[in-house]
Parts: structure tokens; sequence; C-alpha cells
């Protein structure tokens, strides 16, 4: 959730707006140093202290618009608590209900007069005495905090569903495409439970690397097509140097089919993995080498392997993960 949208929003610090709701009848009225009048009053229960609201606002001075929600694409969304300073936008909220438009005023002058001398003058140009601030406000929904957790989670519910439909989806794709791979290549990989393919090409020695361990790798990644896009060998590929990539395994540090990859292996291993891209980045991109759903090689090399005691202090490098 977003914190203080206003003021710290008219000092530069956000880009938010709104389409002006147009007059409205009635006064305005004063609360907190601000005026404000309800031109859309929508019948409902107004928002509370402790309520999560989401709203849109545009914010003008004069001509010039300062901040726009609607050209940011989404609402904002906030837990609304007491305002904590003169003009602070929030005091309106406890006045609106869902569906609510409202105009509000603001005097740059209210604004500047309660502000710390050494924050005068970092403010925008236009936020100067004698200047108003026009805002319009639309409070898009209010709820508890009960009703905004449910929420969220029956909305991470419906991504992970999603997310594992679009996997279910893509995985015979591409498995077809390393299928035609291998053959063209006459190559005969092995493949683990979740779809990761894999070759050994130097088995290295010691017990298999497990969940827990610490691992630190020499890699390059590339493209089925032959595109090389990360390496911490090559330096013309690589981003983030030469240090050995290191992360303890299993622990979700890595893309899913990288951590499965390396648990198939030995230290001293050096091997090819091939990621299916559900099992990769999937519908994103790391880099502009790597298209969404881009199945990827990875060629590795396990330089150490061994029992984590505590969490590995440089996690830097870590590329395939991040």
């Amino acid at each position: 959730m977003t914190k203080r949208i206003i003021p710290i929003a008219l000092l530069g610090a956000a880009t938010l707006g709104i389409t002006s709701c147009g007059g409205g009848k009635g006064d305005f009225k004063k609360v907190n140093g601000l005026e404000y009048k309800i031109v859309k009053d929508v019948e409902g229960k107004n928002a509370a202290i402790g309520d999560i609201i989401e709203f849109h606002l545009v914010a003008k001075v004069d001509t010039l618009t300062v901040a726009d929600s609607y050209k940011q694409g989404q609402a904002q969304i906030t837990k609304l608590d007491s305002a904590r300073n003169i003009g602070d936008l929030v005091a309106i909220f406890p006045h609106m209900s869902a569906g609510d438009s409202a105009i509000v005023n603001i005097s740059c002058d209210t604004i500047l007069s309660k502000m710390p001398a050494e924050q005068i003058g970092r403010v925008p140009e236009w936020m100067k005495k004698g200047n108003t601030i026009k805002i319009s406000v639309k409070l898009v929904s209010v709820k508890n905090e009960e009703e905004f957790q449910k929420e969220m989670q029956a909305k991470q519910a419906e991504q992970m569903k999603k997310m594992e439909e679009q996997k279910a989806a893509q995985m015979p794709l591409d498995d077809q495409k390393l299928q035609e791979y291998f053959t063209k290549n006459n190559l005969k990989p092995q493949k683990t439970a979740s779809g990761v393919y894999y070759i050994v090409h130097k088995p290295g020695a010691g017990a298999q690397i497990a969940k827990g361990m610490t691992a630190k790798m020499k890699y390059t990644g590339k493209t089925l097509e032959g595109v090389a896009f990360d390496s911490n060998i090559d330096t013309a590929i690589g981003h983030h140097g030469t240090d050995l990539l290191t992360f303890q395994v299993g622990m979700g540090q890595m893309i899913p089919g990288f951590d499965e990859g390396v648990q198939q292996l030995k230290k001293g291993a050096k091997a090819t993995l091939y990621l299916p891209s559900p099992l990769a980045y999937g519908p994103n991109s790391p880099s502009p080498l790597v298209a969404p759903n881009s199945i990827l090689i990875f060629e590795v090399e396990v330089a150490d392997a061994s029992a984590a005691s505590a969490p590995s202090p440089d996690m830097s490098a870590a590329a395939p993960g991040r």
C-alpha cells in the first residue's frame, strides 16, 4: 500500500492524477486547512480510520497537472489514518463513501507555513505562495482490514491458478521444441520429474547436491536459439562480473529449473541444463535478449558445494534467479 499521498505528492514525490469532476452544487466546506465539496454523493457508509481505501485523483495548479493516477494506470491504495499535517488530503476521506467524488482546494501558503525551513528550498516551482492546488478525487472503494486481506488472498489465489494454467499449457509446447532440438543435435539428456533436461559432461565427486547446501557455480546462459545473455565466465556477455555464482540450493533464490538442475550434480561437475520456459522466466524477460516464454540453456560448472550453517553472505552474483 502507498503511504502518505498528499502533501508528499505535492512536493514532487508522486505522479498521480484524475480528470475533473466538474462543478456541483453547494458551498465548499473547510476541514484541516483545506476546502472541499462533494460533487457526487453515493449512499453508503463513510470511510473510517483504519479502513483500506482505494482512490483516484488529479491535482492541478492553474493549467499545470502536478499529479494524475489515471495516467499512472492504477488507483492509489492506502490505510486511512488521521491527518498528520494541516492541508493533508486524508482529512476529507471520512466525509466520503465508496463512489463519491469531490473537489478539494489546498492553499500552497498553508503547506509552506508548516514546512521545515530546510525543505522549502527543495519544493517544485509551482509550490509557491499565492498558488492553490485544485484536486479532483474519486473514492473507488472502502474496505476494513479483514475485507481487504480476504480480497488480496483471493486475488493471489486467482493469480496462482492462472500461472499454473499457463504453465500447464506451455510445458508440452516447450517439451516438443526440446525434443526436436535434441534430435537435431543428436543429444540424449536425462530428465527430472518436473521437466528439466540435463547432460552431465563431468560427473564430479562426493555427495549429490541437496537442498540447503551452498553452491558456488560458473555459468553461461543462452536461449535455445544460441543467443548468450548472461555469464560469469565471459565478461563480454555477463553483467555480474566474474565472481562465482553463490547461492543456497532449493531456497528459491534461483529460477526453479536452475535450482532443480543443480540438485542433479556433485561438486566439480560440469553439465548442461535445459529449462522449459515455465521453469525459467516464463512470460517475463530478464533481458532484451530473452523473449517471453524462452527455453533456456545453462552451461554450468560446480566450483564448490558445501553444507550451509548460515545464509551465504554474498548473493549479489545470483543472476539466474534475479
